[in-house]
């Protein structure tokens, strides 16, 4: 089931809340003052379902010029916009002003809706249709489908969802739900009886619930205690879901908007970012040394100075590197995409990527500056291995391999290895010989995998230890070395994800149940074998009442490991006690002796030579006799 995130996008009044509420039968607009003026001024959010079974949930974004702050904020994690244009006025300033912003932060994947169609006649629709396609040329919105639909009447709104749906399942990517996990606040508030609530669309990663996480820039752990996807309480939520989570330890008058919540210590607070920028085309400004501009990327916006690092001037269409000088802190991670809007009077004038988000202070016109910088934006050795390191997913990379690849040093290589596991991007796994590394996304997958099939596993057979270690291997991992497996697991065991007893492994805290029919297994054996003392019973004559063969082997195996029972020979057994004085007496003989006979072992506990055998094929089994060439003759292994 993919998680798709909608937005809308359009001037103001050309009908996208309408549209909304024709499409889930919600009013997206919260506010009263939003529904008394017929304009939405903050986010709206709402969902609907496709006959797919797919779930989208809709942002609902403002058109008007003052309230695009908190359009910036809405398209965070879209997967696909609605860009609605009214075919009674066409495309107006506001709706290129989204456009351009929309380009910028990175967003593809788009419909062209033309509302209020029950307005015009067949023949200005098709003139308003063909000037809209003439404006799109060149921009990404340029092969984008057409819906014709009236929201008012419900007009074209079966033949829009059927759009969606399509481009939803032939073009949308599922996000990344296996790496870190990050949340761009967009709202925050209190409940009674709860306290402080944080909303946003998941960007990427799992959250879930009793997960302890961070919240960037103030940089206070909080624990999860409760998550709402969509009004219903949820164990977990993925990348792609608008969520609503409670966390603790934190008031509603330390957040807000712009706050980033994920893993403790995987991002860092910044004032200095290194930045390419692209001024738009259709600009009218010149941007100068030191200027002052309004910064919007994820839900933040942070006024800051933009330092020009290789131009004296950047204008419409130019491009050049950046460093942004905030007036707050913030946390960013590199490849984030942000806008820029002119200071006074606000109007977007470019964006770009960032590329060194917890930059230093850099002088102008320097070459080295400009060189780095060129190779962050071409890919970093980090990067180059991080990509390398994807492709190793079922065995796992070696250093001496990555090395190889990258036609960079061991030490260049292993530098970048540390880097990238600073960054909570690989797991890093040092061997005797050398070094192997796991892509973080890899290694979540393995290890939801391998969990799951743990839980299912001792449901199956809840009288054993868990599932044999040389089983999880063969299933899940078997292209990866089996020393370098056995790394894995011992670094699960120091995460506290699983149990290990032996070579059986099972869920963090699992124990054996021992219940009513463990005990009647238990009761039963022992009431037999005990009284026989070396006369032993074979397993095939005692009645268990039922308890299948299976249980009753797994039960015998659990009294076998606690040392109760010994398995003298295939189906039969005896208390351990038993053995143990068996092995004394025949240690006793050796001594004075030197040798034991199938027939001495008979008579010294009194029982059968069909008995004695298995006696002393046991001690044999515990080095305690060998064989000297005759078969009924054992001399001392002590």
């Amino acid at each position: 089931m993919k998680h798709i995130i909608i937005g809308t996008a359009g001037h103001i009044d050309h009908g996208k809340t309408t549209l909304i509420k024709a499409l889930t039968g919600r009013n997206t607009d919260r506010w009263e003052e939003e529904q008394r003026r017929g304009i939405t001024i903050d986010l709206g959010f709402t969902y609907f379902d496709l006959p797919n079974g797919n779930r989208a949930g809709i942002i609902d974004v403002p058109g008007h010029e003052k309230f695009i702050n908190n359009m910036v904020a809405g398209v965070v994690g879209m997967d696909m916009v609605l860009l609605v244009v009214a075919a009674d006025e066409g495309i107006m300033p506001q709706t290129r002003e989204h456009m351009d912003i929309l380009a910028m932060l990175g967003v593809q994947k788009s419909i062209l809706v033309l509302n209020k169609c029950d307005l015009v006649d067949e023949e200005w629709l098709e003139l308003v249709e063909e000037e809209i396609k003439e404006e799109l040329e060149g921009t990404f919105l340029e092969t984008a489908p057409v819906v014709k639909v009236s929201a008012a009447t419900g007009e074209g709104i079966p033949e829009l969802i059927e759009t969606v749906e399509r481009l939803t399942e032939e073009e949308v990517e599922e996000k990344d739900i296996h790496t870190i996990p990050r949340l761009p606040v967009d709202r925050v508030f209190s409940l009674s009886g709860f306290g402080t609530i944080v909303t946003g669309t998941l960007v990427s990663g799992t959250i879930s619930k009793e997960d302890t996480l961070e919240m960037f820039p103030n940089g206070q752990e909080c624990k999860i205690r409760n998550i709402q996807v969509h009004g219903q309480d949820v164990e977990k939520c993925y990348a792609g879901q608008r969520v609503a989570i409670n966390i603790s330890n934190m008031k509603k008058k330390d957040l807000k908007r712009g706050c980033v919540l994920a893993p403790p210590g995987s991002m860092t607070d910044s004032r200095l970012m290194d930045v390419k920028l692209e001024m738009l085309d259709s600009t009218m400004r010149l941007l100068t040394n030191n200027a002052r501009l309004h910064f919007f990327s994820g839900t933040s916006e942070v006024l800051c100075r933009a330092v020009l690092l290789g131009d004296e001037e950047l204008g419409p269409g130019d491009s050049g590197y950046v460093q942004l000088r905030m007036e707050e802190d913030v946390a960013f991670r590199r490849g984030d995409r942000f806008v820029v809007r002119f200071y006074s009077p606000m109007e977007t004038i470019g964006g770009g990527v960032i590329l060194e988000p917890n930059a230093a202070r850099k002088k102008r016109f320097s070459k080295e500056t400009i060189e780095s910088l060129r190779q962050k934006e071409s890919g970093t050795a980090e990067d180059v291995i991080e990509l390398h390191v994807k492709d190793f997913a079922e065995t796992m990379a070696s250093v001496s391999e990555l090395a190889k690849l990258t036609a960079l040093s061991k030490e260049e290589t292993e530098a970048a290895v540390t880097e990238l596991a600073t960054q909570g991007l690989v797991c890093v796994f040092p061997m005797k010989k050398d070094t192997y590394v796991l892509h973080m996304a890899d290694e979540h997958a393995y290890r939801e995998k391998i969990l799951g099939a743990l839980e299912d596993y001792i449901k199956k057979y809840p009288y054993r230890y868990g599932m044999p270690k040389a089983e999880v291997h063969s299933t899940f991992m078997k292209r990866v070395k089996p020393n370098v497996f056995d790394r894995y697991i011992e670094y699960l065991e120091e995460q506290d994800t699983l149990t290990r007893h032996d070579e059986f492994l099972a869920p963090k805290g699992y124990e054996v149940v021992r219940d009513e029919t463990f005990e009647k297994v238990r009761r039963k054996l022992l009431g037999v074998i005990k009284p026989a003392k070396f006369d032993f019973v074979r397993l095939a004559d005692i009645d268990f009442g039922g308890v299948p063969a299976r249980t009753v082997d797994d039960i015998l195996l659990l009294m076998t490991d606690s040392g109760e029972i010994i398995k003298v020979a295939e189906g039969m057994y005896t208390p351990g006690v038993y053995m143990a004085e068996a092995k004394e007496k025949i240690v006793e003989k050796l001594k004075a002796d030197g040798k034991i006979t199938i027939a001495e072992i008979r008579d010294m506990f009194s029982t059968s030579r069909k008995s004695a055998k298995p006696i002393l094929e046991y001690m044999d089994s515990i080095k305690v006799t060998r064989k000297t060439g005759g078969e009924s003759e054992r001399i001392s292994n002590l």
